[in-house]
């Protein structure tokens, strides 16, 4: 298994980190197989969408406020409900298919880091099959 850090800078964001996970394919130097991801975190998820276009992930973070608000009537004691809701919606893991050692994403397909409850430093874990 390999992991690696990612540094969010605000409370919640969209990280493109569709790159790190391809050095880590890379590295490993395997052909075919599967690339499996999960976020270590219940306050952070991981979510495949369109990377082309910057503002669709302004709009998904704007959605998901929208959906489930900060300020509401949640009874955790610690005030981050709302960032584990959103991450149980974002998901904690992904896989995605290798193929001829490329990470086998869509044209417009980005792997996002979904953070909730930041600014904070965060891990992703990544395991190669």
């Amino acid at each position: 298994m390999h992991s690696f850090k990612v540094n969010t800078s605000q409370h919640s964001e969209l990280i493109d980190i569709t790159d790190q996970i391809q050095t880590v394919v890379t590295n490993n130097k395997l052909n075919d197989g599967l690339c499996f991801v999960f976020v270590p975190h219940t306050t952070a998820g991981i979510t495949i969408n369109e990377n082309a276009d910057p503002s669709v992930r302004k709009d998904i973070i704007k959605e998901l406020n929208a959906l489930v608000p900060w300020e509401h009537n949640y009874t955790h004691g610690e005030g981050n409900s709302a960032a584990h809701i959103k991450a149980s919606l974002t998901g904690f893991s992904l896989t995605v298919c290798i193929e001829q050692g490329r990470l086998q994403l869509g044209t417009w397909q980005g792997i996002y880091f979904a953070e909730f409850d930041g600014p904070r430093s965060r891990s992703v874990w990544v395991k190669i099959i």
